[in-house]
């Protein structure tokens, strides 16, 4: 259904003020070629947000505008594979890597099951088992060299502060925001009394707080990486090879449209076989 730019307007006047969940979803999706035009407007992209807030108080919207766009087969895929298909590949191969504090660290809470998260304390330091086999990926597909005004390579730790940063329950989540010094591309803020068990997460983009749907650290993950598709936002430097990986061969969007790099491909290769 296309509505006209006057509907449209209507809509959205309607949604600002709606107690109603059902309503304003309803609306969403009435509005949702309107925000699809947005995005693809290299001048109002950065504006969804303003003029559709109820993203930002209604948890389910990043997946609601994915399913539109792409389906829900391909909305489901990430979810549905990498508990079954990706995550022990992963795990494995990392182990063929060059050891460092860093990457033990990461396979031991990606390998520890939930009891053992409970009575392990360096367990309980790091990130849950799920959380910790997707930055796992960071050191199977770094990050690429910063180009001339950064030179040298960037590491996995570092990335991964760009992926997800953790706040104490009770943290003021306003006041971290106010601290950001410039623009971002969105990372997860994981909320809970430690990294192993985090109780919330947010998707922070160009410093507005987004909460997530799911409470889980995959399906927390999962909103992460489709909200750069709902609010066409460039994927950060240092996670771009890995995002780039998790878009062509997890959840199948653009194979051989998207550029990627040997390492990218590579891998690919030597999971899917």
């Amino acid at each position: 259904m296309t509505l006209s730019e006057e509907q449209c307007k209507e809509a959205m006047a309607l949604m600002r003020y709606c107690t109603d969940e059902a309503t304003i979803k309803q609306k969403m999706k009435m509005t949702f070629q309107h925000r699809r035009s947005m995005v693809l407007d290299g001048e109002k992209s950065s504006d969804v947000l303003t003029e559709f807030p109820r993203f930002k108080d209604v948890k389910g919207l990043i997946e609601q505008d994915f399913i539109l766009q792409f389906g829900e087969d391909v909305a489901a895929r990430f979810m549905e594979r990498w508990p079954t298909i990706f995550k022990q590949k992963v795990i494995q191969q990392c182990k063929a890597l060059p050891s460092t504090s860093d990457l033990e660290e990461l396979i031991h809470c990606a390998e520890a099951t939930l009891d053992e998260e409970e009575i392990d304390d360096t367990l309980a330091l790091g990130w849950d088992s799920d959380l910790s086999s997707i930055i796992l990926l960071l050191h199977l597909i770094p990050p690429s060299a910063q180009g001339r005004k950064r030179p040298g390579k960037v590491s996995a730790a570092q990335a991964e502060k760009h992926l997800v940063v953790f706040k104490k329950s009770g943290t003021s989540i306003q006041e971290h925001v106010d601290a950001i010094k410039c623009t971002t591309q969105p990372y997860l803020l994981a909320v809970g009394m430690k990294r192993s068990t985090i109780h919330e997460f947010f998707i922070i983009l160009d410093k507005q707080v987004i909460p997530c749907k799911s409470s889980s650290t995959l399906g927390a993950f999962d909103e992460l990486f489709k909200a750069h598709f709902v609010f066409g936002t460039m994927y950060n430097q240092m996670l771009h090879n890995m995002y780039t990986f998790i878009q062509t061969t997890i959840y199948n969007i653009d194979i051989g449209q998207v550029q990627e790099s040997p390492r990218v491909a590579e891998v690919r290769a030597r999971l899917l076989h």
